[in-house]
């Protein structure tokens, strides 16, 4: 299997550090959308992160989409829960924490590919608000369960949580204060020294993979 995209891509990351985690091997190709644009597109025409080229040459995208298929080679190894309402509590964290990351995505697009003199102010502060919500929702979510998680025990949930939460982070310091986060900032503390994470650290390199 072939991974494109940058890890700055909280997506491409979420991805990286799963296929790790379920015992996938794969290849990682780091390219940017923005400047190497042509080159992603003989790939997948469609030019969207994270795409995944599979062992038999079928072309995914879209990460909830490609950790689908991901499990389904792992079985029986999951990131997700096997009880009912162990799954739907998952699925609930999981799209608090996907919400948060969709939004951070378009406010860090709004904010640095729109001209200044064409932004909304009043669109702006709505994702702004959204962000917030999100990992305000996500932070109670967390702090109702045990965060003492390794690459053993460690769920979908947490993985995109943590991930989503060190993306917002870095793209737009100071949004989402750490302080009132001490559940999102101590799993993020805790997942970044995994080595999964350590293999795929957010920025441009390349997953690196031991052996």
């Amino acid at each position: 299997m072939k991974l494109v995209g940058m890890l700055d891509s909280p997506y491409v990351r979420r991805v990286a550090v799963s296929l790790q985690l379920l015992g996938l091997r794969f290849e990682h190709r780091p390219l940017s959308v923005l400047r190497q644009f042509d080159e992603f597109s003989r790939l997948n025409p469609v030019v969207r992160v994270p795409t995944l080229v599979s062992e038999d040459g079928i072309v995914l995208m879209d990460s909830t989409l490609i950790l689908d298929y991901a499990e389904r080679l792992a079985r029986p190894r999951s990131l997700m829960p096997p009880e009912p309402m162990a799954y739907q509590q998952a699925l609930r964290c999981l799209g608090l924490a996907l919400a948060a990351a969709d939004k951070t995505v378009a406010l860090f697009y709004e904010r640095n590919l729109r001209p200044p003199e064409k932004q909304y102010a009043p669109w702006i502060e709505r994702i702004e608000g959204q962000v917030r919500a999100a990992y305000a929702e996500l932070e109670a979510e967390l702090a109702r369960q045990p965060l003492d998680v390794d690459a053993a025990t460690l769920t979908q949930p947490l993985l995109s949580a943590a991930v989503f939460w060190h993306f917002t982070q870095r793209a737009l310091p100071g949004l989402v204060p750490v302080e009132a986060h001490p559940a999102l900032a101590a799993l993020s503390a805790r997942c970044e020294a995994l080595p999964a994470f350590r293999a795929a650290p957010h920025g441009e390199a390349a997953v690196q993979l031991p052996g």
